[in-house]
Parts: structure tokens; sequence; C-alpha cells
């Protein structure tokens, strides 16, 4: 809901209630809202605090009437209108004082609301940037867990292949013994080259086994190897990220560093003029009373 005129003025009579000086902060802090649209309204209400000096229009005192009987009004007269034109001039620069003030005010309060808002856009990038770094990091875990399989399958592989290796030295050592045999019992000659025979195949058979384990084994190694430098690259293309999202962030913040100090000085140069506007009109009164006293 927008922030009305109506509470801005409001915010501001209770601050002055309170003896506090309503500021733009001060007035945000109760109503809320932007200081573009605080600003306005806030000066408008300063406006309606000042008491509009009148045209001084005092009839001549009693002295001046006896002592100059006729010329005494038009004297007085001429002093009213000198005095007034004086007074005239110097409200006519404040007002100009004032209006560049408040034009600085009103720049200062925009630059403000814009700062404001990139703060907020980088501080939701920041945000999605970290959320995209807690995914790249299950990922990794992921990745992790993936790796730990393949190599419990590849100790598997390793365990099945030294027992093949077993059993290959297992059927030549009885392939040893049968030749031996050969040599001594001629009778069984047929029976032992058959065997012989079919212990190779089974040899074959086995080596064949043996040499396609270990090449699964060679294969599972380079996807886990591939898999690996994947995560690697993109865990790294994400600590980028997250650097430079800081880097900005530490910008922003310098930025808006900057942009509240050139907000109070222009809230100083604004107290100083008001400083300025209280003791324009005594001397202007001073003017008047030595005039009368003489």
């Amino acid at each position: 809901m927008a922030v009305t005129k109506e509470q801005i003025f409001e915010a501001a009579d209770q601050l002055a209630a309170a003896g506090q000086r309503p500021t733009l902060e001060a007035v945000r802090q109760i109503v809320g809202g932007s200081y573009t649209t605080i600003s306005p309204a806030l000066n408008e209400w300063k406006n309606r605090q000042k008491v509009n000096a009148a045209p001084l229009r005092e009839p001549a005192p009693q002295a001046v009437a006896d002592r100059l009987a006729e010329l005494g009004a038009d004297v007085w007269a001429i002093a009213l209108e000198l005095a007034n034109s004086r007074l005239a001039t110097e409200r006519e620069a404040l007002e100009k004082a004032r209006a560049d003030m408040e034009a600085a005010q009103a720049e200062a309060t925009e630059l403000a609301d814009k700062l404001a808002g990139e703060v907020e856009a980088l501080l939701a990038d920041t945000e999605a940037k970290a959320a995209k770094l807690a995914a790249v990091a299950a990922e990794l875990d992921q990745a992790k867990a993936n790796n730990a399989r393949l190599q419990a399958d590849n100790d598997t592989l390793r365990a099945e292949s030294a027992t093949q290796a077993a059993r290959v030295i297992e059927i030549e050592k009885r392939a040893d013994d049968l030749k031996a045999e050969l040599s001594h019992v001629h009778q069984e000659a047929e029976q032992a080259r058959t065997e012989s025979d079919r212990l190779r195949a089974e040899l074959a058979a086995t080596q064949a086994k043996a040499e396609a384990a270990d090449a699964s084994h060679q294969e599972q190694r380079q996807v886990a190897a591939k898999e690996a430098n994947r995560v690697a690259e993109r865990m790294t293309k994400a600590e980028t990220e997250r650097d430079t999202a800081r880097a900005d962030a530490s910008k922003a913040r310098e930025e808006a560093a900057k942009l509240r100090g050139q907000l109070e000085a222009v809230q100083t140069q604004h107290a100083e003029l008001m400083a300025l506007l209280k003791p324009k009109a005594e001397p202007a009164s001073a003017g008047t009373k030595a005039k009368k006293g003489g």
C-alpha cells in the first residue's frame, strides 16, 4: 500500500511533538515508503510550519507625528517601503537557496532509492549463486559416491582376476602332470591326449575371460576419471562465480557508503541554510528601530 501525504504529515507532527527533528529517515521509520515519496511531502510540511512574514504596516509613532506633522507620515511610508523592499530581496534569495537545496535533496533521495534497489538485486543474485553452489556440492558428493562404487567394482574384478590366474596355474600344473604320465603309460596315451586338449581349451577360455575382465576394468577407470574431471571443472566455475558475487557485493557496499556521505552533506547544508533564515529577520527589525529613534 502506497504511503499518503497525510500519513507523512502525521508522522512529522508526531516527531515534532516529541521534540525530535522530522528527517527523511525518521519519517520513513514510522510510515515506510521510499525517500522519493517522502521528500516532497516533508518539504511541504516544513513550508507550512514557517510563519510568512507580512509587510510592515504599522502606524507612525505618536512622537514622530508630533515632531514631523505633515511630513512625518510620508517619511514613515518611505521607511516602510525601503524595509519591505529589503525584506523581499532577502526572502527571494532565501527562497532560491531553498529551491536549490530541495533539488539537491531530491536528487540525493532518488539516488538512494536506486542504490537500495541495486543492493537488493545484488543480494538476491548472491543468494541464487549460493544455492547453485550448494547444488554443485551435492553433485560432487554424488560423484564421490559413484567413484567409491566403481572402486569397489574394481576391487571385485581384481579378486576375480587373481582367482582366474590361480586356476590357470592349477590347470597348467595338471597338464604337466598328464604329460609326465604319457612317458610312462603308453597304453593311456590316447586318453591323455584327449584330456590334454580339453584342458588346453579350458585354459584358453579362462584366459579370454581374464582378458575381458581386464578390458572392462580399464574402461571403468577411464569413465571414473572423466567424471571426476567434469565435477572438478564445475566446482572451479562455481567458486569463481562465488568470488565474483562477493566482489560485486563489496563494491555495492562501498557505493552505498559514498552516497550516504553525500546525503549527510546535503542535510548539513540544509541545516545551515535554515539556521541562516532566523538571523536575517533581526537586522531588519534593528534597522527599523534605529529610524524610529531618529
